[in-house]
């Protein structure tokens, strides 16, 4: 079985005139609920596996807090600038297409819409909208990466800090 974790980064500082939206990082508020929401993940998901990040600093930082809470040295977390600037289907696919066939999870932190899409065009059933800090697990029937195929996944877990915190 192969499983891809997707989450949303957390709350972060409006972005100003004189502040890149690249550098923005998490509010005060965004770390207290990542940290409870990579909590709550653990409580579901005993191996979150391999971490990849956007190089956006709010879905770094919010990466960081997950790894933290699951004893993943943070040095290993891999950025990857195509989930910040080009996440789509195509680009997905590149990504489960270039993993080790040893990896059965990934973790995947980034943004919105390509999100909620590519969480929603995975599964077979949809997810509407991913919250800030949201978590959907989708799991797949599958013995490699190659295997894995769009609209076939199952959402095991769909986490939103609102409905749980």
């Amino acid at each position: 079985m192969k499983k891809i974790i997707f989450v949303r980064h957390g709350k972060a500082e409006d972005q100003g005139f004189d502040f890149p939206d690249f550098q923005r990082s998490l509010t005060a508020k965004g770390k207290v609920v990542a940290r409870l929401m990579a909590g709550k993940l653990q409580e579901v998901e005993k191996n979150a596996g391999l971490f990849i990040s956007s190089p956006a600093f709010r879905a770094l930082e919010t990466a960081i807090i997950f790894a933290v809470a699951y004893g993943t040295d943070p040095e290993k977390i891999i950025l990857d600038s195509r989930i910040y600037y080009n996440m789509d289907m195509k680009y997905l696919r590149k990504l489960i297409d270039g993993l080790p066939e040893e990896v059965d999870t990934i973790t995947l932190f980034g943004h919105n819409p390509s999100f909620t899409q590519e969480a929603s065009e995975m599964a077979k059933d949809k997810i509407s909208f991913m919250p800030k800090t949201s978590v959907a697990g989708i799991s797949f029937r599958a013995g490699s990466w190659k295997e894995v195929k769009q609209g076939t996944g199952k959402i095991e877990y769909f986490l939103i800090p609102e409905k749980i915190l």
